[in-house]
């Protein structure tokens, strides 16, 4: 099996990790290992003085958290909508009550930061939520810009940054951002199953109301300074995070984007050469999106047969592939030659 999805080819031994015996959660020995994860989380994420809720739950989970614990106390929230976890946001918000503008951004777009400041001046919001890398499309938004509209307008910014994390560079002090969300699956490239709500050292001195039970920040950032989580977490996931992040930091960041960036460009040349048009105008490091010309409705279920996983898009004969997982050059080429075949197959 060859896996071009969410996660990637994982290495064997962070597999393995999960058939080894584990320890008892509520020990000295499993606190520690929380509180060196959040250690090396912050400092990848280039927040040393925030925290780390970790949640056994999917990145939606962290995104409801935040809505939940903090946008729902606002008079009004600002969704930037350019796929389907944009509108996300907005789907939380609304689920939560609280009013929400959305900025909509057309398919594998860029954002147009004039007419964005524009909508925020007039709208008036007081925290905006947005993807760093809408998934969905491939696209990769400008936080810089976005952050310097939110400071001009003393906004908010939460951000989603589960699959620009580590594909990326993502700074979260540099940026000004005030929250971001990551899970376990995507730049992490380890087992789905956790979920973080990383929160900046200003969003520390914010009040936080008490809308849900299992994600209550309150109840989570107290039992974290004692290194555990309020209810069972997934211990054997947690041990797989331990190890990723060791590996990672020893890596370090700029490396890790960079082999992520090369991989992505070899494919993308590989688009090129076969004629497949890539649309997104800021490509993220994390995925390659393309049309094929032929047998689109065709292509997942016959890479589907020779054990190959490749992400539709949502689009008609539009496709991701992943390059966050395991992946060599040999194996890029012998999927875009796959792909060609099935592109002149007849069905």
């Amino acid at each position: 099996m060859k896996s071009y999805v969410f996660p990637g080819d994982i290495e064997e031994d962070i597999l393995r990790i999960s058939g080894q015996p584990f320890p008892y959660m509520r020990t000295r020995l499993f606190s520690e290992l929380v509180k060196d994860s959040e250690q090396m989380l912050l400092s990848l994420i280039g927040c040393p003085n925030g925290r780390v809720i970790p949640y056994t739950a999917s990145g939606t989970a962290a995104m409801e958290a935040v809505v939940a614990n903090f946008v729902s106390t606002m008079q009004k929230a600002f969704v930037i909508a350019g796929g389907s976890f944009g509108m996300r946001w907005k789907n939380l918000c609304d689920y939560y009550q609280c009013p929400a503008d959305v900025f909509h951004v057309d398919f594998a777009k860029d954002i147009d930061y004039n007419a964005l400041e524009e909508a925020i001046r007039v709208s008036q919001p007081e925290v905006l939520l947005c993807q760093h890398h809408e998934t969905s499309t491939g696209i990769l938004y400008n936080l810089s810009n976005i952050s310097a509209i939110c400071k001009k307008y003393e906004v908010f910014l939460i951000v989603d940054v589960i699959s620009s994390f580590l594909t990326d560079p993502l700074n979260m002090d540099e940026l000004g951002l005030d929250v971001c969300i990551t899970s376990s699956q995507k730049g992490l490239n380890i087992v789905p199953g956790l979920s973080f709500v990383i929160l900046s050292e200003r969003m520390l001195h914010q009040e936080f109301v008490h809308k849900g039970f299992y994600l209550d920040f309150n109840e989570n950032l107290t039992n974290l300074k004692r290194g555990q989580t309020p209810y069972s977490p997934a211990t054997s996931l947690f041990m797989q995070l331990h190890a990723r992040l060791n590996m990672y930091v020893q890596i370090g960041v700029e490396q890790l984007i960079e082999s992520r960036k090369q991989k992505a460009q070899h494919f993308r040349s590989l688009c090129a050469q076969n004629g497949w048009e890539m649309p997104v105008e800021v490509p993220s490091n994390c995925i390659t999106g393309f049309f094929v010309h032929h047998n689109g409705d065709h292509l997942f279920e016959e890479l589907l047969k020779q054990d190959i996983y490749i992400m539709p898009g949502g689009t008609p004969h539009y496709f991701r592939v992943s390059h966050i997982g395991l992946q060599s050059v040999e194996e890029l080429n012998d999927l875009a030659r796959r792909i060609k075949v099935i592109e002149q197959m007849n069905f």
